[in-house]
C-alpha cells in the first residue's frame, strides 16, 4: 500500500485561530444514518467521459492508499496525526475519465447533503474516499462506512457518508456554503465564512 504524509514545512502546522486537541469531536447536520452497503452505490456523474456507478465490494476490490495528515475544523479545533487508509479519488476520477471541461464538483453525500469543491482541490493524492482512522474501522458518527477526505481544506469539506461526485463547468454552493460558509475554506487563509453575517445551523458543519 503506498503512501502520503501531508505535512508541509513550508507554512506553520497549526493554522490561525485553531486549538489542537486530541479528541475527535463529532460535529454533523441532522442524524448519522443507516447505511445498507448491499444498496450502497457510488456515482460519478456531470462533466466525465465514462459516468461511474460503484457497488461496495467494486469500490472495496480497488487498490488502497494510506494518508497522513492534521485535520482542521471551522469550529477552531485541530487534530494531528491522523493516519487515513482508502482509495485514492484519483484513481475514482481517472476511472470515470474528467472532461475537460470540467473545473468543480459537487460531492453529493447521505440525507441530500453537498459540498462543492475546485477539481483542483479533490484531484490531488492525499485525498482519500476513507474507510478507516488509525488503524480502525470508521465508526458511523465520523462517516462510516465511507467518507470524503480533503485534509488542506476545513473538515466540512470531507463529507461524511460520502456517495458521489457531479463535475461541473461552474462553481456552485453546497449545503453548508448556502448557509454562509466559505466556498472554498482553506484554514490557512482563515475562509471560514462568506458572508458578514452568516446564518449558522444549531449544530455545526460536518
Amino acid at each position: 500500500m503506498d503512501r502520503v504524509e501531508t505535512l508541509d514545512p513550508s507554512r506553520p502546522r497549526l493554522p490561525p485561530g485553531q486549538i489542537v486537541t486530541r479528541k475527535w469531536p463529532v460535529l454533523h447536520y441532522g442524524t448519522v444514518p443507516a447505511v445498507d452497503l448491499r444498496a450502497w452505490r457510488f456515482e460519478v456523474t456531470g462533466l466525465v467521459d465514462r459516468p461511474l456507478s460503484l457497488a461496495w465490494d467494486e469500490l472495496q476490490a480497488m487498490p488502497r492508499r494510506e494518508t497522513t495528515c492534521d485535520i482542521h475544523c471551522v469550529t477552531r479545533w485541530s487534530r494531528y496525526d491522523n493516519v487515513f487508509e482508502g482509495v485514492p479519488v484519483q484513481a475514482v476520477l481517472q476511472r470515470a475519465g474528467v472532461s475537460t471541461d470540467a473545473g468543480y464538483a459537487m460531492v453529493h453525500a447521505a440525507q441530500d447533503y453537498t459540498t462543492n469543491l475546485p477539481l483542483s482541490d479533490l484531484d490531488r493524492p492525499a485525498n482519500l474516499l476513507a474507510f478507516r482512522h488509525n488503524g480502525e474501522l470508521l465508526p458511523p458518527e465520523h462517516g462510516g462506512p465511507v467518507r470524503l477526505l480533503v485534509p488542506h481544506l476545513y473538515f466540512w469539506k470531507s463529507a461524511k457518508w460520502v456517495k458521489g461526485f457531479e463535475l461541473l463547468k461552474e462553481d456552485a454552493p453546497g449545503f453548508w456554503e448556502r448557509n454562509g460558509y466559505h466556498m472554498r475554506g482553506d484554514p490557512w487563509q482563515e475562509e471560514r465564512y462568506g458572508r458578514p453575517d452568516p446564518v449558522r445551523m444549531r449544530r455545526g458543519p460536518r
